[in-house]
């Protein structure tokens, strides 16, 4: 990196070994950052990359150049005038930046492979990377913790709510005996191997679920066990420690409600988490992830702050917090659970009947719903046709009765026509215009009405939260920057489906029949060539 602070310009030359262990510049992927004045008080930055056409992306070291103009721009000149003081502390305060650059460019080439063969629908580039990151977060971590404590052995973990299990197939594939529980089996869980210990259960906080010879408990985006993993710890053992990383905002007894209006929800929930933590009898430390995420702050508790005669004490403190937490006294937690003293259980003196006894030593808290094993489809693809066809014909009408129609020149039929292109609206105003059962059934889906209009991307195009009717006169082709898959898909799709506009649309469709990809009438369908996937 060469830094010209004079001329206002940084320099990245990639330098790559080769067999010879000699470093050469690779020469196309040079790019420079540079400042310019341009008058008294603004300024001006720009991203140059001299050798455009030549640039060669993996996705991984060389980022893409749509993402150095696009984003990296975009952020530095956000970042440059930003000038209100960051509620979170500095990314990686708690760990050696140095090692932690090192380890991650190292696990990031060993499991780089994984994005080519991720086989479940979410982002490979994002959760492979990120889970690359928080296990290079870790292995820094408990490596400074052996240094600190004197420790040969490396640390044991469970992973409560593992998912795809990643996190947990590079901690064992780095030395550290541990094992991932999840609610629901990922297929991804098949590919790593028997060295992987991944197990299909559901956890319910509880004495059942405690971990007495387990170094580190992680709970990585776990939802509704985030507060309970700091419980789950304290109550395990006087030594066992926890990292949790929150993202979706859960109490102990279903979903967080917010009790200040001073602080961002992210904030809060934040705080809440570390209190449990507190409450637990933790040394509560914080710091920002390196991920590609906007959550990326964790909560790590790893000292305590009492000595081990008094588990008793920290015990009976977390049950009356928990209580005070809840909203409805219908369940009594304070009687469902043991005391957990020197991390070893004994009997509380309680006095219930023995078959209530068993129940209440099992459930902290008998209300507490677990994720469900099976995931429910709310993408609004589940919604019957009829609901879905009636909801797109209101809404285009909405935008087509909205302003008298434009004159707009039908160059591909080759006459000059007048065709209704209708006025784009907010979301917000079109689901004004909704009766309240449609907006009901709609907000029970992930993402609602947008997501349902999205999906109906054949007639509606929504761009910045405004809803327009698709004018496929606009439409470019995109031969070029399609790959081959793609394209193929797109041809054997042509004319599958029956044309919108050609039905409903009072102007018939913008296109000539040969150049429409939908059908103009039942007479032109073609049966589809693309085999679908079994729905399991």
């Amino acid at each position: 990196i060469f830094s010209d602070v004079s001329n206002g310009t940084v320099t990245f030359l990639p330098l790559e070994e080769n067999s010879e262990g000699k470093y050469q510049i690779k020469k196309c992927n040079i790019y420079q950052i540079q400042l310019t004045h341009v008058t008294d008080g603004e300024w001006s930055v720009s991203v140059v990359a001299p050798f455009p056409e030549d640039w060669f992306s993996d996705g991984i070291t060389y980022p893409k150049l749509a993402w150095l103009g696009n984003e990296l721009l975009y952020k530095l000149a956000k970042w440059s005038v930003e000038q209100k003081p960051s509620e979170f502390k500095s990314t990686l305060s708690l760990i050696s930046v140095a090692k932690y650059s090192k380890v991650y460019q190292d696990l990031k080439e060993k499991y780089k492979e994984m994005v080519k063969v991720w086989p479940e629908v979410t982002d490979p580039d994002k959760f492979v990377y990120e889970d690359v990151a928080i296990a290079t977060y870790l292995l820094i971590l408990w490596e400074e913790e052996r240094k600190e404590k004197g420790l040969t052995k490396k640390q044991t973990f469970v992973d409560l709510g593992c998912g795809n299990g990643l996190l947990v197939h590079i901690l064992n594939n780095e030395g550290h005996s541990g094992r991932g529980i999840d609610v629901r089996r990922r297929k991804i869980w098949d590919m790593y191997g028997p060295e992987t210990h991944l197990e299909e259960s559901t956890i319910m906080p509880g004495d059942s679920h405690l971990f007495p010879d387990t170094d580190w408990l992680i709970g990585n985006h776990s939802d509704e066990l985030t507060p309970w993993i700091p419980v789950i710890a304290a109550r395990s053992s006087y030594s066992c420690c926890y990292f949790v990383l929150p993202c979706c905002f859960f109490d102990f007894h279903g979903k967080y409600s917010r009790r200040q209006s001073k602080k961002t929800q992210y904030r809060e929930y934040l705080d809440f988490v570390a209190q449990v933590g507190f409450v637990c009898g933790f040394h509560v430390e914080e710091d920002c992830l390196r991920i590609p995420s906007t959550k990326r702050v964790c909560l790590i508790g790893k000292n305590r702050t009492y000595a081990p005669t008094e588990c008793a004490l920290i015990d009976k403190q977390i049950t009356q917090y928990i209580n005070n937490r809840q909203t409805s006294a219908v369940v009594t937690v304070g009687l469902n659970h043991k005391d957990h003293s020197n991390g070893v259980c004994e009997e509380a003196g309680s006095e219930l009947p023995e078959n209530e006894a068993e129940t209440a030593g099992t459930i902290w808290m008998p209300g507490f719903q677990p994720r469900e094993k099976v995931e429910q489809i709310r993408n609004c693809a589940s919604l019957p046709r009829d609901f879905v066809d009636d909801v797109v014909l209101n809404v285009a009408n909405l935008l087509l009765n909205a302003a008298p129609p434009k004159p707009c020149s039908n160059t591909h039929g080759g006459n000059t026509n007048t065709w209704n292109q209708g006025e784009s609206l907010s979301l917000k105003e079109v689901a004004e215009h909704l009766n309240k059962e449609t907006l009901k059934r709609l907000k029970s889906e992930y993402g609602g009405l947008q997501t349902l209009l999205k999906n109906n991307h054949q007639v509606f195009e929504v761009l910045n939260g405004r809803v327009h009717i698709r004018d496929w006169r606009k439409e470019k082709p995109s031969r070029k920057t399609k790959p081959e898959v793609k394209r193929r898909l797109s041809a054997e799709a042509f004319k599958t489906r029956l044309c919108w506009f050609f039905i409903h649309h009072p102007d018939g469709c913008s296109l000539p029949s040969e150049s429409c990809p939908y059908a103009h009438g039942t007479e032109e369908l073609r049966q589809s060539q693309i085999i679908k996937k079994k729905k399991h």
